[in-house]
């Protein structure tokens, strides 16, 4: 890996998360027919020989609960030393307009809230100091240098799709994210958790004044935007 700090062992075993049938759709597309295809109860895993390592690709469905149980899977039972998650999301503000990409560097779980009882505000897991799952900064810095223009963003995090531009503009001022997904948060906090680095890349489907009439006309091309963009960042890293 290129940059690598002294000492650290070269990551092999690549998981990814993909929500929806479409972005998996565009990964056979990209590395063609995989070695092996594993159905755990209603969750399929599908293992690629990329050559300098192995991508295992875990189809989670949309929604946070998918998403970490796909991310625990890659990780206890597939050995991933890395996770990454690429996929379309919703802009939140004017500058985050459709088609463009970012790198995620942090995540707020906007519907976690548990502050009744345990002295933390709305969106705060009680294990961080704020609302803020972070996620990993060597990742984070490592992609932005290969890739300087793409910008580096907070991605708001829920079992919610957000058409409404209010409440699109709403989560922006409450928790100054950028865009928001389904999944992210499910993804950030099990790696977290695991001690296992995860890198995210997203392209904007929907602006901030679209819903999901929009969302459904630019997901495939957006969607393939982003893996590329993953691929791409994953080969630098290599």
């Amino acid at each position: 890996m290129n940059g690598r700090p002294e000492g650290e062992k070269s990551m092999r075993k690549i998981g990814m998360v993909v929500a929806i049938a479409n972005e998996l759709g565009r990964v056979f597309r990209k590395f063609g027919d995989p070695k092996e295809t594993i159905l755990h109860g209603s969750m399929d895993v599908h293992v690629f020989d990329c050559g300098k390592y192995t991508l295992c690709v875990a189809h989670s469905g949309a929604g946070e609960i998918g998403a970490a149980a796909a991310t625990e899977l890659l990780i206890a039972c597939y050995g991933a030393e890395f996770i990454v998650n690429f996929g379309v999301v919703g802009g939140l503000t004017e500058e985050m307009k459709r088609a463009t990409s970012a790198i995620v560097k942090r995540v707020v779980h906007y519907a976690y809230d548990t502050s009744a009882f345990d002295g933390t505000v709305p969106g705060q897991y009680s294990e961080f100091p704020d609302v803020y799952i972070p996620v990993s900064e060597s990742m984070t810095e490592r992609a932005a240098a290969l890739h300087p223009d793409l910008p580096l963003v907070t991605i708001a995090s829920a079992d919610r799709f957000v058409a409404d531009p209010e409440e699109k503009k709403a989560l922006h001022e409450q928790f100054g994210a950028d865009i928001c997904d389904m999944e992210s948060a499910g993804i950030a906090l099990t790696a977290h958790r695991n001690g296992v680095p995860v890198l995210m890349i997203k392209t904007v489907s929907d602006g901030i004044e679209g819903g999901a009439e929009e969302f459904a006309r630019e997901c495939v091309r957006t969607a393939e935007m982003a893996l590329e963009t993953a691929v791409e960042i994953i080969g630098g890293l290599e």
